[in-house]
């Protein structure tokens, strides 16, 4: 086993350390930049010959030397173990070089390892951004189908974790929906500023050589090329930006997780998971556990992690690059993985959920949770709304008393605190029309939450 010559040797005599050796190498994980350090590689390539630094045969001979690398990286499994390196870039110069000779040696003219990794970077994690906005959709899809298979079931809203009143089930599916579709906006948008190529700003200064960056960029498929050289090749604001928008994104799934969590206890029994989705105990053989939506829990404070991780380390950098940067990658990395993951699991869980309709519907139709109801009603007969407040409370502490709910509550009883209340307020206070008059734009009303399920398939089906 040979190692790959470090592309930076000739000022040094000495012998470096193996220990800083080893500290200094970032092959064991940015080796995953493989296919994209090639890609670019071939459209820098491109760049050279077009500008007359390379001719055509020595721009065929070093594409045709790329494209074999790609395929023997395909076919042989240790393709990459043979080849010990210090980074993914002086590994693709090596094997380019044991290929076709000193040609391979000439790739490099232009560019830096500077603006060679900003590029490779921004490359993976577009197409990571892709791959995660197709994850979101699949959940989003989960959510929509959740919802129109209970679409008629009830469910308490809470406040505080305290009934507060009774919603639809498919309303709070399509809670979730909305919160990931805004994930889904935000990652567009960190992607269009991923989607500038950095290549061509060389280590710091810009190249010397007349490349013409904007036919680099298109050959890679970027929007824009970077304005400023300095900024190009130390800026990572694109990986902070996409650790922030995985940040928010692993909250909602760890908010969707806890109200699973929750749900799925006996004290609640709204919902069963699956055996797919659950484990059991080493010692209690009747428990059934929630490991999945506890785990997306749990890695949402890893992603956390990340951010917070990025953030201190380039918060005191000079200008432009500076090793500390290498630490980006397994930060990055690591919140790709998660995220997928976690998008992946959940929505296995929510196709794995049986939804416990008529508990939950019991549920949502005790617990005073129409007590609102009844302050809107008594504001309908004429009532000023505090009034209707205060009257209301007092009946809740009546009720309360006598261990009953608000619509057990004689009528003279009801009337002795005001004369509004008529033998209409029973209707009024049932499960279907306190649902019902919330029928405006963004409600629980059924007919608004069947909208609402439409206008969610719409959006899926356009994206």
């Amino acid at each position: 086993m040979t190692e790959s010559k470090n592309l930076w040797g000739g000022r040094f005599t000495g012998k470096a350390d193996e220990g800083f050796v080893r500290f200094n190498r970032s092959f064991g994980f940015d080796r995953r930049l493989f296919d994209v350090d090639v890609a670019a590689s071939l459209a820098h390539c491109e760049g050279l010959r077009a500008a007359g630094v390379l001719t055509d045969a020595e721009s065929s001979q070093i594409k045709n030397g790329l494209r074999t690398i790609i395929k023997r990286a395909e076919t042989d499994s240790r393709y990459f173990d043979d080849l010990p390196s210090e980074d993914v870039h002086s590994f693709v110069e090596a094997r380019l070089v044991q290929l076709i000779g000193d040609t391979g040696r000439k790739l490099h003219t232009g560019r830096s390892r500077n603006d060679q990794v900003a590029t490779d970077l921004r490359l993976w994690l577009r197409a990571e951004i892709d791959r995660t906005q197709e994850k979101l959709i699949d959940a989003q899809s989960a959510l929509v189908e959740l919802a129109e298979k209970h679409s008629a079931a009830a469910i308490p809203g809470y406040t505080h974790l305290q009934r507060a009143q009774p919603v639809l089930f498919a309303h709070w599916c399509l809670a979730y929906f909305e919160m990931l579709e805004r994930d889904r906006e935000r990652l567009s948008e960190v992607r269009k500023r991923v989607n500038v190529m950095p290549l061509g700003s060389a280590a710091l200064a810009g190249t010397a050589y007349r490349i013409d960056r904007e036919l680099v960029a298109r050959e890679l498929g970027f929007e824009d090329v970077s304005r400023n050289s300095l900024d190009a090749v130390s800026d990572r604001d694109f990986c902070i930006e996409f650790i922030g928008a995985a940040s928010i994104l692993m909250l909602h799934l760890s908010r969707v997780a806890e109200d699973i969590i929750i749900y799925s206890t006996a004290e609640f029994g709204f919902l069963e998971l699956s055996d797919a989705v659950a484990t059991g105990s080493s010692l209690m053989p009747q428990k059934k556990n929630p490991d999945s939506m506890e785990l997306v829990r749990g890695k949402s404070g890893r992603v956390f992690g990340h951010l917070s991780a990025l953030l201190a380390t380039l918060k005191g950098l000079p200008l432009a690059y500076n090793k500390d940067m290498q630490e980006d990658k397994e930060a990055l990395f690591d919140t790709v993985d998660t995220v997928t993951a976690s998008l992946e699991v959940t929505a296995t869980v929510l196709r794995n959920v049986r939804v416990r309709e008529e508990r939950a519907s019991e549920a949502a139709a005790r617990g005073y949770m129409n007590a609102t109801e009844l302050a809107d009603y008594l504001v309908r007969k004429g009532l000023p709304f505090r009034e209707a407040h205060d009257t209301v409370g007092r009946l809740v502490l009546r009720a309360i008393e006598r261990g009953v709910e608000l619509q057990d509550l004689e009528l003279d009883e009801m009337k002795s605190l005001s004369p509004l209340v008529k033998e209409d307020v029973y209707e009024a206070l049932s499960l279907e029309q306190t649902l019902a008059t919330k029928s405006q734009v963004g409600g629980t009303a059924p007919e608004r939450v069947a909208e609402a399920i439409f206008a969610a398939r719409t959006r899926l089906s356009s994206s």
